[in-house]
């Protein structure tokens, strides 16, 4: 199979198909923001649609294949999505976060401190960002005591 534009256009036009369709049923039991929780996938589905589209009518620009060992890591960086989804209620926002985030940065070849130290980083600043700026509840799971 040749990969090129218009592959990935139909692949981003099918995930914006999906991102709709899920996020047009999306309904909360109450209304705690003025838009609701369908007004994320439903705008994300727009965007990436638009996106898909524009590549798919561009053309076919042939793909460079990637390089060694990339899908490798393509494949580790789903399994470790799927690992802070299973982490994320149970462990806790900051705990997910920095485990998944040193992760990732050592799937970039960083070591295994500057990974520590800018996943802990990056979990905090984004847990004073949305739970206590922008009002964003985030699941505290074994931290629930200290914070």
């Amino acid at each position: 199979m040749v990969l090129n534009d218009r592959t990935l256009g139909v692949a981003a036009l099918l995930l914006s198909a999906f991102l709709a369709w899920f996020g047009h049923g999306l309904e909360a039991a109450f209304t705690y923001e003025p838009v609701g929780p369908r007004a994320f996938p439903l705008l994300l589905a727009t965007v990436i649609g638009l996106c898909g589209l524009r590549l798919v009518v561009k053309g076919g620009n042939p793909a460079a294949p990637n390089p060694p060992g990339a899908n490798s890591r393509i494949a580790l960086m789903v399994a470790l999505l799927l690992v802070y989804a299973g982490l994320f209620q149970w462990a806790g926002f900051v705990l997910a976060t920095a485990v998944v985030s040193a992760c990732v940065g050592r799937l970039f070849g960083g070591s295994w401190l500057q990974c520590g130290i800018g996943g802990t980083s990056l979990s905090v600043l984004f847990y004073v960002l949305f739970d206590r700026l922008l009002d964003v509840v985030l699941p505290l799971g074994w931290l629930e005591g200290l914070l």
